[in-house]
């Protein structure tokens, strides 16, 4: 087998164009996929109409394919559906990556083999003929995502229902589209039993409750949702515009491991620029709240900060049948509380305050286990580096003694948040010096079509042993990944001890465009590319075509590099 053979496993956005990437650079590829479809998240078992997603026109695509806007885009200030992504990404694969995706193909386990030229063995099985076979590939790229594997409390699952005789529907929220048939016919309209109807009950308070309670009440069902807290929320009378929007703005406003810019020091390090940032957050905050008239639900009055938490949902401009809408309009019930189980009666679910409640159908949206759980033996994983440990030693003194970062919430001892040490969110530190397995997708982002992208070319570079800027030694690497865990702790407290390492070996929120500068700078890349003078940069729109040619700008350092020698 050749040499140059990439396995990508996963089939969503980051290895979707991590393949186009590795492709356009020679390399021989193939996507493993367990969907029917393209698109992880976006594949059409996974969308239903009326899902809204968190991005708006021109922030999650790719640079060689550009996106239509959709249909009422001077209204919603071009937000996306789901279905805009489902046909986005299906119509990317079918142009770029013809007969490159093995679809219904389940990965049953990944080994590290002694072979020199192809060390990765993957075992694979079809999930429409249960057949299994071992591909094997010379390097592997791990595309899985942090929302693919349900997590269900033990007291909320199957078993546990069975156990009381609970008969209603259970379904993750992973599932909610696929099950949406089923569920619509157990739970019937509040119009067909007014006096007693059927019920569902959501559990959870994040985007994925609120999309589901969302569609139920818009399809006329009662709708309860419980949560502890639910996330925070951006809200704007009339859309923003770009330069606040899809600019750098808000990615200053925040501060990240590295400041950069005297514009950066000066809003995270001084008495004064810190108050100026709180006070942006704090005006953000309940600038939204007033926009969507949510301050007499005093309920989600208790969110997650928008500046400390990532729990954070972007509605954009108000809409009559989004969520807040609903609530507002009393078309979905609100509890603030915990479900601690089902009644002993199997009629329902039981809260921490002490009631019940009737449930036809119950709706976990409960968040994802790891999807790397399982796809490695014991003895790969710990070869690789891959799984969370607790902090190697204690928080460094002064370190990032950030003025803006004074008075953090409670949270939990560090010790207990663990984090992986990957460096650059990329690559296990451990096997850093192997340049045969990188990470795409796992780095928590708010714009993920520009962050995959330039880390496809990362990974790219790294595999063809081009990167001009790379850690010289294991310890090198592990001592950045180890900085970049203590860093999500003091920058986000407990946030580790919610989002899973597939989708924590970084979390670079609104400081994505610092994250990728970071990377180009990795590839001897131009980096601050939407350009601006010593006032503007922060408002110039961030725009996917500046890294249209950036194998092109690779291709010539390669050139350079030859020629030098």
């Amino acid at each position: 087998m050749a040499s140059n053979t990439v396995g990508i496993i996963g089939s969503g956005a980051a290895g979707l164009i991590t393949a186009h990437v590795l492709r356009q650079d020679g390399f021989n590829v193939q996507i493993i996929s367990r969907d029917k479809t393209p698109g992880g998240v976006w594949s059409t078992k996974r969308v239903y109409k009326g899902l809204t997603i968190n991005n708006v026109h021109g922030e999650f695509r790719f640079s060689p394919m550009p996106m239509p806007p959709p249909a009422d885009s001077s209204k919603t200030g071009g937000r996306l559906q789901g279905e805009d992504m489902r046909d986005y990404m299906q119509a990317f694969s079918d142009r770029f990556l013809q007969n490159t995706i093995r679809y219904n193909t389940e990965v049953l386990q990944i080994e590290r083999t002694d072979d020199e030229l192809s060390p990765w063995s993957v075992t694979v099985r079809n999930t429409t003929t249960s057949s299994q076979e071992v591909l094997r590939f010379s390097r592997l790229v791990l595309c899985t995502g942090g929302c693919e594997t349900p997590k269900i409390p033990s007291y909320l699952s199957q078993a546990a229902a069975d156990y009381v005789g609970f008969k209603g529907l259970i379904i993750h929220s992973r599932n909610f589209a696929a099950s949406l048939d089923d569920l619509l016919t157990a739970v019937q309209p509040i119009s067909i039993k007014p006096e007693n109807p059927h019920h569902v009950v959501v559990v959870g308070g994040g985007k994925s409750a609120q999309d589901a309670a969302s569609f139920l009440a818009n399809q006329g069902r009662k709708v309860t949702v419980v949560f502890h807290k639910a996330n925070g929320f951006l809200a704007v009378s009339t859309p923003l515009p770009d330069f606040i929007r899809k600019s750098r703005f808000l990615s200053v406003m925040g501060p990240t491991i590295d400041l950069n810019t005297r514009l950066e020091r000066f809003l995270h390090t001084t008495w004064l620029g810190s108050k100026f940032v709180h006070t942006f957050w704090r005006f953000l905050q309940n600038s939204s709240v007033r926009v969507l008239r949510s301050t007499t639900k005093l309920s989600l009055r208790r969110t997650h900060s928008l500046f400390w938490s990532v729990h954070t949902s972007d509605e954009g401009a108000k809409r009559d049948d989004s969520f807040y809408s609903l609530v507002n309009a009393g078309q979905i019930e609100l509890i603030s509380g915990k479900v601690t189980g089902y009644t002993p009666d199997g009629t329902g679910v039981a809260l921490s305050n002490g009631s019940t409640l009737h449930a036809d159908a119950i709706i976990l949206a409960t968040g994802y286990s790891s999807s790397w759980e399982g796809l490695f033996d014991e003895k790969t994983a710990e070869d690789l580096g891959i799984t969370r440990h607790p902090p190697r030693k204690a928080p460094v003194a002064n370190e990032w003694n950030y003025a803006s970062l004074a008075d953090p919430p409670p949270a939990h001892p560090q010790q207990e948040q663990w984090a992986a040490s990957i460096y650059r969110g990329i690559v296990p530190a451990k096997g850093v010096l192997r340049k045969d397995f990188a990470i795409n997708g796992a780095v928590f982002t708010t714009n993920n079509g520009y962050a995959y992208e330039v880390t496809a070319h990362w990974i790219s570079a790294y595999f063809r042993n081009e990167l001009q800027r790379a850690p010289a030694s294991p310890e090198e690497a592990t001592e950045e990944g180890d900085r970049t865990g203590r860093w999500m702790r003091k920058r986000f407290p407990d946030q580790l001890l919610w989002i899973n390492e597939s989708y924590s070996t970084g979390i670079e929120f609104f400081s994505w465009p610092q994250y990728v500068d970071k990377l180009l700078q990795d590839m001897g890349c131009r980096s601050l590319r939407s350009g601006g003078n010593w006032l503007t940069w922060p408002f110039k729109v961030i725009d996917l075509q500046e890294i249209s040619d950036l194998k092109g700008e690779r291709d010539s350092l390669r050139e350079a590099r030859l020629i030098d020698l």
